[in-house]
């Protein structure tokens, strides 16, 4: 039997932009505290960015950020994050999501910037260890690539429907897209 695919959606729209705003800001600054006051850079004005969006049981649940690095075909995927009650379902799905889409838009190849703790996930995903490991935001980091012409179709389960976003609560346990 098949298993059920996570929903994961670029997200164009104001208040999807505001949810996955959130959850990179929720994991990258409140949780890891790798950044002090924002995790937002150059690249989230790029219009070539896609800002991706994953929901689980009524609610966002994760995000990634993905963009071509040149006209070559070469792509890169960053700010992966996940809330934490989600992680063992929903990264799987937003990584897979992103080289999907890469492929889609004409990529042949992706690299992303990983954290030691996450390399055996991704590695399991398809992806391979490309040199050595870097420091970022002082964490230690492996570059690794995938080969996009072994990604899956971009055949996704979109936003769901009814999903209302609210903005992001300081509070941990506020749901961040509950339905309404």
């Amino acid at each position: 039997m098949k298993k059920k695919r996570i929903p994961v959606w670029a997200a164009e729209r104001g208040d999807d932009l505001a949810a996955h705003y959130a959850i990179r800001h929720r994991v990258f600054v409140l949780e890891q505290g790798v950044l002090t006051l924002t995790d937002v850079d150059e690249h989230d004005d790029n219009p070539d960015v896609v800002h991706a969006l994953a929901a689980r049981k009524d609610e966002c649940a994760g995000a990634v950020r993905l963009y071509p690095v040149n006209t070559s075909g070469r792509w890169k995927g960053d700010r992966l994050a996940v809330l934490q009650r989600h992680r063992t379902i929903v990264g799987a799905h937003l990584v897979r999501f992103a080289t999907a889409t890469a492929a889609a838009r004409g990529g042949f190849e992706m690299e992303a910037s990983v954290q030691l703790a996450n390399v055996n996930f991704f590695q399991r995903l398809g992806w391979t260890c490309d040199g050595e490991q870097t420091i970022s935001f002082g964490i230690p980091h492996q570059p690794m690539l995938f080969d996009l012409t072994t990604a899956p179709p971009l055949d996704w389960p979109g936003r769901p429907d009814g999903l209302s976003v609210e903005w992001l609560s300081r509070d941990q346990q506020t749901p961040l897209c509950p339905t309404g």
